[in-house]
């Protein structure tokens, strides 16, 4: 059986803090990137994909904020 090694060696970081940092990294970029859809779907008055998108954006703010409150509570 093969065994995964740690590759904070490289990054400085360990990979659960490196996964946690990424996580909340991604959630933000989501949350932005969603803000675009949201604009097109309205442009092209579709409501329905426009609402979706926002609910999508909502849930990508929660995973920020709980990986935010995560590492807040871990680097200190």
């Amino acid at each position: 059986m093969a065994t995964i090694q740690e590759t904070g060696q490289a990054t400085g970081t360990k990979d659960k803090d490196y996964n946690i940092i990424w996580f909340t990294e991604a959630c933000l970029s989501n949350a932005l990137r969603l803000e675009t859809y949201i604009q097109d779907a309205e442009r092209d008055g579709d409501t329905e994909l426009a609402d979706f998108f926002r609910r999508a954006q909502g849930e990508s703010r929660k995973g920020a904020e709980q990986g935010k409150q995560m590492l807040r509570s871990r680097m200190s």
